[in-house]
């Protein structure tokens, strides 16, 4: 969610200057949250601004430390799948465990792809040379 705009904290803080509504109509009147309203009114009794913080970041990759030893093992072995490669990087790095989903996003962030094996084809029609595609039992009949 993007922050309100300066223009409307200022307007904000304006009429709450004028002293003539409550916060409840304030809020209600800039289609804001009521607590928005407190927090930006006691924010600019105390520090003098009713600026947007700066954003404060995201949460720190928990495999940072280890985006060497994963470039490694995707490069040796093309085709690890991710319950592998997590243990490997769980040995490597004493944590008890790493989820699939983590190796995944981590994956993601350092574009790294894994080759597809042959052998681990997806179900479905063309399910593989010699095999029948499926039918559905309500298409019968």
């Amino acid at each position: 969610m993007r922050p309100y705009s300066n223009d409307i904290r200022r307007r904000i803080i304006e009429v709450i200057q004028e002293n003539e509504q409550s916060q409840a109509e304030i809020a209600e009147r800039f289609s804001v949250s009521v607590s928005f309203v407190e927090k930006l009114w006691q924010r600019f009794r105390s520090t003098g601004s009713f600026e947007a913080k700066p954003h404060a970041g995201g949460r720190e990759r928990s495999l940072a430390a280890y985006e060497e030893l994963i470039r490694a093992e995707v490069k040796a072995q093309s085709d690890i799948t991710l319950d592998e490669l997590a243990k490997k990087v769980a040995e490597a790095s004493g944590k008890p465990r790493i989820g699939i989903m983590t190796m995944c996003d981590e994956l993601r962030r350092l574009k790294l792809r894994r080759k597809k094996n042959g052998l681990r084809r997806g179900a479905g029609f063309g399910a593989g040379p010699g095999k029948a595609p499926r039918v559905s039992v309500g298409n019968l009949g």
